[in-house]
């Protein structure tokens, strides 16, 4: 007979970074798990929210079949004695299958004949194997560092609360974390009750839901993909979406509301990016643009409750939101009365490995061989000198050091603000292109005679000391440096030749390869 199961784990408040992985891995260990044990599990699928886990099974046998099985014992010559007795080892094998000597059977076998038995393995029943395959996933559960809680002596990520376990309408199962499963889960930490009875596994999204829970990652991450556009199109503006902050955000709400903020307009003279990056990491708000792309003093919010009285939610994510984009502008104005030469001293403080010197001896050398590739690719010698000599300034500067992706942004930004040439500026911020495979390319020759030599010095300085990338570690990321220098030489049609500039490279190094 074959029945739908459900089993959901509920907890304290989940990571939301790692929310999906945790489920995905939890739905496959179950699903593995009834599969060893031949219940043939169909039809499954996994959900998620900050306060469950949770693995349905639309098809899954009650009892696996039974099965025969041989077991051979010693050899039939070695059976019986001379007096027809039989010896020690058909006896301790007899005994050991809990029958006697004359029900062994001889079975031939490539090294001849052997005493056996054969008999019936019972199939697993659900009733019996569920705990022990759900305990099992768990504990395999890519959980970097656990917890224990209260006098238990389990670990998991967050303290677990509640366990439901169905197999169709049996509800009685052994412990799962030491707690006895039930059918009894619980609703919307607010808008829901303090528990809900799951009467079946088929009902269990629309029951969680009754009580303002949107059970399915899935779903959830849909409906506030269209609820910030939505919202954003009934600005006139354009939400723009990451996917990496809208799975964090799936991961924080079970129910959730997009609301539309403000900030004080005099934000917008700090580096958009920098804006971007307060509202992204520490308050996990969307950003608006208009028309031309540029930011607006806009936000959109995801609430967790369905507030009679939004607009209290609005105001206080307007108070929270404004200390963060101060500081950046602090940050940002405080860099501004620093020119990006002066702070060569402190890229002498900056050691960038120490067989190779600091940061500002990475930044002559990286100008040395930037003036090589200059003269090879037709790029602007005294640009890409100045933007070479200043590529790293912004690593000494406050707001990198706060946000350290802003790093080549802040650096263009301040260039710009000292009034040095645009060339310098765009070459100085786009030299850390293409960060990864599909990234875009530098959009002058200035800017990828910087990127290249940078990338060049890594690749050879690295190389030089020892240090090459193994099948698990790559910490200078000389894979990527590499498919960055072929895709700048190659996509740009760059008629380079790649030795002399890798021998100008080493030629350069503090060491000698």
């Amino acid at each position: 007979m074959n029945n739908s199961f459900l089993i959901e784990i509920g907890t304290e408040e989940l990571p939301p970074k790692s929310l999906q992985t945790l489920a995905v891995a939890f739905h496959d260990g179950v699903v593995a798990g009834f599969a060893q044990y031949g219940l043939e599990p169909s039809g499954t699928e996994w959900f998620a929210t900050p306060r469950r886990l949770a693995v349905r099974i639309h098809s899954l046998k009650s009892k696996a079949d039974d099965t025969s099985e041989t077991l051979l014992g010693p050899p039939v010559k070695a059976a019986k004695n001379e007096a027809g007795e039989w010896t020690p080892a058909a006896l301790g094998f007899a005994n050991k299958q809990g029958v006697s000597p004359e029900t062994l059977i001889a079975i031939d076998t490539d090294k001849g004949e052997r005493l056996a038995i054969t008999r019936t393995v019972q199939g697993a029943a659900i009733t019996d194997v569920a705990a022990t395959v759900i305990n099992q996933a768990l504990a395999e559960l890519p959980i970097a560092k656990r917890m224990r809680w209260g006098s238990r002596r389990t670990e998991f990520v967050r303290p677990v609360h509640w366990v439901v376990c169905l197999y169709g309408d049996h509800d009685s199962f052994d412990p799962i974390f030491d707690l006895v499963p039930s059918r009894v889960s619980r609703g919307h930490r607010f808008h829901g009750p303090q528990s809900v009875v799951i009467d079946s596994p088929e009902r269990y999204e629309a029951i969680l839901e009754s009580c303002h829970v949107i059970a399915s990652f899935d779903k959830r991450r849909a409906l506030i993909r269209n609820q910030v556009i939505t919202l954003a199109d009934q600005l006139s503006l354009k939400a723009n979406i990451a996917d990496d902050l809208l799975d964090e955000v799936t991961g924080l709400v079970e129910w959730p509301v997009a609301l539309a903020g403000s900030f004080d307009p005099d934000f917008l003279r700090v580096p958009s990016e920098a804006l971007i990056a307060s509202m992204k990491e520490h308050q996990k708000y969307f950003h608006v643009t208009n028309q031309n792309n540029e930011l607006e003093p806009l936000f959109i919010t995801i609430a967790n409750i369905e507030s009679p009285e939004p607009e209290r939610i609005i105001n206080g994510n307007e108070r929270v939101i404004r200390p963060r984009l101060a500081d950046a502008a602090f940050f940002f104005d405080t860099d501004l009365k620093t020119h990006l030469k002066q702070r060569d001293s402190e890229l002498a403080k900056m050691t960038f490995q120490h067989q190779l010197g600091s940061v500002l001896d990475k930044v002559k050398r990286v100008q040395q061989l930037a003036m090589i590739i200059a003269q090879e690719i037709g790029a602007d010698p005294g640009a890409v000198e100045t933007a070479a000599g200043l590529c790293k300034s912004d690593l000494a500067s406050e707001l990198v050091n706060e946000v350290p992706e802003l790093q080549g942004i802040a650096g263009g930004y301040y260039a710009r603000a000292e009034g040095l040439d645009d060339v310098v500026a765009k070459a100085i911020r786009e030299h850390y292109l293409p960060r990864f495979a599909s990234d875009s390319l530098p959009s002058s020759l200035e800017a990828t005679a910087v990127a290249l030599a940078d990338r060049l010095d890594t690749l050879t300085g690295i190389f030089a000391i020892g240090e090459t990338p193994s099948g698990s570690k790559d910490p200078f990321a000389l894979r990527r440096s590499s498919l960055a220098i072929l895709r700048l030489l190659i996509e740009n049609k760059l008629d380079c030749d790649l030795d002399s500039l890798l021998d100008a490279a080493f030629r350069g190094l503090p060491v000698t390869p």
